[in-house]
């Protein structure tokens, strides 16, 4: 019994394994000869790309429902938190992209660092999050088209299709079912193709960004960040005035919301395969990607509160609504175009990294292998593309855009959670040759790791994991029900002086200094920060969104125990030669970082 528990553990923590070819090209050490992607995205496209990704709801909806209920003139403020946040989580994936530039996103790094099953449970929270994404967005395209148009186009719909189910859209909509397939159709036929499609659209985006910052600016008075509490009398529950009207609290509350306006970078690193030198490309253009997102959403927040105040915002069409206010319905109207492009690039946007996350799964035989198929005139993943569009577009016709937003969010903050662990474990994996303490250095960063300082590592990470999870718990708990009893209190405490305690363990203990183009600083505190923050917004989530996560993990469990674990690519290598890590749990990256730093030296 004890044998076959083994056998199974050993099962779920194989890793992959890559080597490095003269060109700098990972290889994976299962791979075989067919069609590969074809490498075409320069700094420039994978930025647009990220840009194309994130802008998009975001910008249009995000920066007035969050001013008007939550943070009032201090949602710049909110945005800049969680530019913080997920530029922490960006670090990560920056590292990743740089140190595998494959296909997948989260879902390969975790493979090559933690192991099959951990990834196939990032892939399948992935491929959720993307498929939820694009279909929100193509909504969200609709109903912007659907305002333009005097809201005719869905008193249509629901006159000929009403859909009378709990949790549906009240009607089939048919332009969100259009407009999908028709990006997926885009999809299938190249990235070339694809990437100019976005560059334009997303030039388009910040086009309007611009012209809503600088007309915005023209009519901006002083005044909205200075309103007394008997200005906002005449409405319910607008705070107590003032730049911060629902206090420091609320600023962190719109914080949490518009953290999910900068999700979308990773559609960088799932596009890695396609990326011309990615090593410098990737961490590159995500950075870019964070700085000008970020810039797009403080200064338009910043012009929206100062054009009207902040409890008159518009939740829906902020910036339109805002430009009505001040007597411009021409701007609105450039506004209300301009928002369709943003959009739709960011619907491509969304829907890129889709397919190619299941195309490395399906390659790595954890889903049906024909999703695998790459199209030999296209070079893109054909079959994969086909069905993730499909699905997505189904979803934007039926499902109606409050029940998509959240459903997003735990997906996306599972995945970022994973990538800060995985980056935590390769820091510290320890080299095969070295079994013993190593004494050639007297302070942590002038010691190789080894496999007894690997192994205590992977202890105080697993005690990291497990006293966040507590601490985040005990603090959410807290906060809902502002009930501060003594022992909650003291066990709060306790485990954020464990917390502290484990990740100065950490600090001691030898870390890799492998030789890549980027690298996340100030490791283990800037991975240990991103799994706070990621599982703290956990916890925020609603109860009927961990019910559905349940069930979507539900059934990914089903298909990784029936089909991914027997059809693994590595379970069928492993009849010819040991594909299972050693007991010495030597690490598949030990090679490749060795390997970059001689190129690095020899440079």
């Amino acid at each position: 019994m004890f044998e076959r528990i083994n056998v199974i553990s050993r099962r779920l923590s194989r890793r992959k394994t890559y080597t490095e070819n003269e060109d700098g090209d990972l290889l994976e050490s299962h791979s075989g000869t067919g069609p590969k992607l074809l490498r075409i995205l320069g700094l420039f496209d994978l930025t647009f790309l990220g840009i194309g990704s994130t802008l998009g709801v975001g910008i249009y909806v995000l920066a007035g429902s969050v001013a008007k209920d939550l943070a009032g003139p201090a949602v710049c403020l909110s945005f800049l938190v969680a530019a913080i946040a997920s530029g922490i989580a960006a670090l990560c994936y920056a590292e990743f992209g740089a140190r595998v530039p494959k296909a997948g996103s989260a879902y390969v790094y975790s493979y090559v660092t933690v192991g099959e099953f951990i990834a196939f449970v990032i892939g399948w929270n992935l491929i959720l999050e993307y498929l939820i994404g694009s279909a929100s967005v193509a909504r969200a395209l609709s109903l912007n088209v659907d305002a333009m148009a005097n809201h005719s186009m869905s008193m249509l719909f629901t006159s000929a299709t009403p859909i009378h189910v709990l949790h549906m859209s009240p009607y089939a909509d048919w332009l969100s079912l259009i407009v999908t397939l028709l990006m997926t159709i885009i999809l299938a036929i190249g990235v070339r193709s694809t990437a100019l499609f976005t560059n334009t659209f997303t030039i388009l985006n910040l086009s309007v960004v611009m012209f809503v910052i600088t007309a915005g600016a023209a009519y901006a008075k002083s005044e909205n960040w200075m309103l007394s509490t008997n200005e906002t009398l005449s409405s319910k529950a607008a705070g107590v005035g003032g730049f911060f009207p629902y206090g420091i609290s609320g600023v962190m509350a719109g914080a949490a919301k518009c953290f999910f306006g900068f999700v979308g970078f990773d559609s960088i690193a799932a596009a890695g395969e396609e990326a011309k030198n990615p090593k410098r490309n990737i961490p590159l253009s995500i950075v870019l990607t964070l700085v000008v997102v970020l810039a797009a959403y403080v200064g338009v927040s910043i012009v929206l509160t100062l054009m009207i105040p902040y409890y008159a915002q518009d939740k829906d069409t902020p910036l339109v609504h805002a430009f009505q206010q001040v007597g411009h319905s021409w701007a609105a109207w450039i506004v209300t175009v301009g928002s369709a492009f943003g959009l739709t690039a960011s619907l491509l946007g969304a829907m890129i990294p889709m397919p190619r996350v299941v195309y490395a799964m399906a390659k790595d035989g954890l889903l049906l292998r024909c999703l695998a198929a790459v199209h030999p005139k296209f070079k893109t993943p054909f079959t994969a593309t086909i069905l993730t569009g499909s699905v997505a577009a189904i979803f934007a016709m039926v499902t109606e855009l409050d029940s998509l937003v959240e459903m997003m969010s735990i997906g996306t903050l599972l995945a970022y959670t994973l990538v800060a662990v995985s980056i935590l474990i390769l820091r510290y994996e320890g080299n095969p040759a070295k079994r013993s303490v190593d004494l050639d250095g007297s302070l942590p960063w002038q010691r190789e790791p080894t496999q007894a300082s690997s192994r205590k590592s992977k202890v105080a990470i697993t005690i990291l994991c497990l006293l966040t999870v507590v601490f985040c718990l005990i603090l959410a708990s807290i906060e809902q029900s502002q009930v501060y009893h003594a022992g909650l209190i003291i066990l709060l405490v306790s485990s954020a002086i464990s917390m502290l305690g484990a990740v100065l363990f950490l600090s001691f203990l030898p870390r890799s200094i492998g030789a890549v183009y980027f690298m996340v600083p100030l490791v283990p505190l800037i991975p240990a920060i991103s799994i706070w923050i990621n599982v703290y917004l956990m916890f925020q989530l609603s109860l009927a969104t961990w019910l559905r996560f349940v069930v979507w993990m539900a059934v990914g469990l089903l298909i990784y125990g029936g089909y991914g674990m027997g059809h693994s690519t590595l379970e069928r290598e492993a009849a010819s030669f040991s594909t299972f890590l050693p007991e010495e749990d030597t690490s598949p990256l030990v090679n490749l970082l060795a390997s970059n730093e001689e190129s690095y030296q020899n440079e």
